[in-house]
């Protein structure tokens, strides 16, 4: 993939210092920056911060000494893989709403053919004014894309919605624009991720090490390829991905429940979530206390979710994972074959960094006509495109 290009604009407001730190994410990734700040944004942070993270000239003035012999605003309108305005004052809002282009931010707004999002901050009062809502609706009809603010304490000293939506959020966001191959549209892609938990009394349960990091990478990759993305999550420290459909469970039948619901209108399900094989037969309404003896738990079968996935199935993509921690290849076999499955993602996890909570992987693939493929460690991001790239070759 080529190396992507973002205009960064910035505008007038306290929360303009956190554009620093989204440089910072995207430069990180190997993306050039180019920041462009209004007269008002410089008042909050000067532009030599933004000129060190980027390691581009920062463009502050519409008609300042000129860095090269392009016309500036319409050099950097042509160089934009993606322009992003964060954070998006009210000002700007109504600017690019009414057509007005009257400093170099708006210009070169207007000149660009790149996609644009916007991360409005503003105090709670004046986002929630009907005239900016009029032009934010006008810019989202025009093809614009926005990441809303956050709820809470604003430097003004107000309680509200207005904050600039979280750095990572606004990163995560950027990424799924920037990601060229969009071969899922149309399509809903359902995921299950992290562990649940089965209590016992009101403080102890049952449960395992899964993060979940596996499946929250899949759900981001499915989005990034144009998906319909359904996240269904156990108790996780994971932030969920921006413009997923999450849901967030506790214990097996709650998963089980929430699956069956989105299971016949899904194209593709992913079951990436370690759910618990057995729960306690019966949960005690209060704290069992120690004594000199040993403790007896009871415990009964959950729902075997996939096996009833398999048994329901139709026309969807059905992809199950299996952590093992010996006959690796003789138990995936079995779990692809007895559950009716598409494709099984199968890893050792005692294996050196490819256990839970790991950011790497090294996983086998396993198909229903006998093959299988073995991958070398890689982050789970990377595994993720990979899993996805052998789920779009079935042959339904």
């Amino acid at each position: 993939m080529n190396k992507k290009t973002v205009i960064l604009g910035v505008t007038g407001g306290i929360a303009a210092y956190k554009s620093l730190d989204i440089v910072s994410r995207l430069r990180k990734k190997d993306i050039n920056v180019h920041v462009i700040m209004t007269e008002s944004a410089t008042k909050f942070v000067a532009p030599l911060s933004f000129q060190a993270l980027s390691q581009n000239y920062v463009v502050t003035e519409m008609f300042g000494e000129p860095k090269s012999f392009d016309i500036e605003h319409i050099s950097l309108a042509e160089k934009a893989d993606l322009f992003v305005i964060a954070p998006a004052s009210a000002n700007i809002i109504g600017k690019l709403a009414n057509g007005i282009a009257d400093d170099m931010l708006s210009t070169t707004v207007m000149a660009t053919k790149a996609p644009v999002l916007l991360a409005p901050a503003m105090n709670t009062n004046m986002y929630s004014n009907p005239i900016l809502q009029r032009n934010i609706e006008a810019l989202k009809s025009y093809g614009y894309f926005f990441l809303d603010p956050d709820e809470g304490r604003l430097a003004c000293g107000t309680t509200g919605k207005g904050k600039l939506a979280d750095t990572e959020n606004i990163v995560d966001f950027i990424d799924m624009l920037l990601y060229e191959k969009k071969d899922l549209i149309n399509k809903k892609v359902l995921v299950t991720a992290g562990p649940t938990r089965e209590d016992i009394d009101p403080v102890r349960y049952i449960s395992n090490r899964s993060s979940g990091k596996m499946g929250y990478a899949i759900a981001r990759a499915a989005r990034n390829r144009g998906a319909e993305v359904t996240l269904i999550s156990g108790p996780s420290n994971l932030k969920p991905p921006v413009g997923v459909n999450f849901i967030k469970i506790y214990s097996g039948s709650d998963m089980y429940n929430e699956v069956m619901k989105y299971y016949d209108s899904t194209d593709i399900v992913i079951k990436s979530a370690a759910v618990a094989d057995y729960r306690p037969e019966t949960i005690e309404t209060s704290k069992i206390k120690k004594n000199n003896e040993g403790l007896n738990l009871k415990l009964v079968k959950n729902q075997d979710i996939l096996y009833e996935l398999g048994r329901l199935k139709k026309s969807q993509l059905l992809i199950g994972f299996a952590a093992e921690t010996n006959n690796l290849d003789e138990y995936a076999s079995n779990k692809l074959k007895n559950k009716n499955l598409d494709m099984l993602v199968a890893n050792d996890v005692t294996m050196e960094k490819s256990g839970f909570d790991s950011d790497t992987n090294t996983v086998k693939i396993f198909f229903r006509n006998g093959e299988m493929v073995q991958l070398p460690n890689m982050t789970k991001e990377e595994a993720a495109y990979i899993i996805l790239d052998y789920a779009l070759k079935i042959k339904r």
